[in-house]
């Protein structure tokens, strides 16, 4: 199984740029210097932009919105006006990082509106066969960049790329033998194209909390404070999750039904 170790590099470098930048923004909005501090922010925007639009992609094929209605750019332009209305807000260089990701979260929040949680899907996720799996992941398709979306969406929206493994799903030494049996049968696409389409289904508090945990590589009390969520509510979305995950897999490529 892959572990994605240059990639995880690539967050925790992010991570640091990010928090080093904190001192110089501070700067430049003292100095009044809005052009050389809006040309700082540019820098860290193009990860927040992939994180943006992987929510809303979730969000478009959960039919909260219609596609095209809103754009990535419409958050990041008005996350460039929270970031320098509020930069003062944050304590220090250690909590802007998670600060700009409760901002982003807000944002979207404020638009993605939570309706009454259908939880069809995740209650009855053990009952799918391999044939209905089969159909769901006939109804996607990938694009030029190999990024999962829906067919009707692929010249409307960019998204991000997601490099899922096992190790995302399997992570208790009693399912090793399961994930070891499954990388032997399977090829990173289809591990990949699988986990992705899966989490599309899954509800939005699960798939955020999945996304910032193994993409964005935050730990489970910081996406608590992101998500304004108790350590055990992150815990339990997150077990979720994963459980939702291996019975998914499990039913489509170890059992004849």
């Amino acid at each position: 199984m892959q572990t994605n170790i240059s990639y995880y590099q690539n967050k925790k470098e992010f991570r640091l740029f990010v928090t080093k930048t904190f001192s110089n923004l501070i700067q430049l909005k003292k100095e009044g210097n809005q052009a050389s501090f809006n040309e700082l922010v540019l820098k860290i925007m193009p990860e927040i932009r992939t994180y943006v639009n992987g929510r809303l992609n979730t969000a478009i094929i959960k039919g909260h919105f219609s596609k095209g209605k809103y754009k990535a750019d419409d958050f990041i332009d008005q996350l460039f006006i929270e970031i320098y209305d509020n930069i003062e807000d944050v304590e220090n260089e250690k909590n802007f990082y998670l600060w700009l990701f409760k901002r982003t979260n807000q944002l979207l929040e404020d638009i993605i509106v939570e309706e009454e949680f259908n939880d069809f899907f995740f209650k009855n996720i053990d009952d799918y066969s391999k044939r209905e799996w089969d159909e769901m992941q006939e109804k996607f398709s990938t694009d030029g960049d190999g990024d999962l979306v829906m067919i009707e969406d692929l010249d409307d929206i960019s998204y991000n790329h997601n490099n899922y493994t096992l190790n995302h799903v399997f992570v208790e030494d009693n399912e090793k033998a399961l994930a070891e049996k499954l990388d032997k049968k399977l090829d990173e696409e289809k591990i990949q194209n699988h986990i992705a389409m899966v989490l599309q289904n899954l509800p939005l508090d699960m798939n955020n909390v999945f996304d910032l945990f193994t993409n964005q590589h935050l730990e489970l009390g910081e996406i608590a404070l992101i998500r304004n969520n108790t350590l055990e509510e992150v815990e339990q979305l997150l077990k979720d999750a994963r459980k939702s995950l291996q019975l998914s897999l499990f039913n489509r490529y170890t059992e004849n039904r």
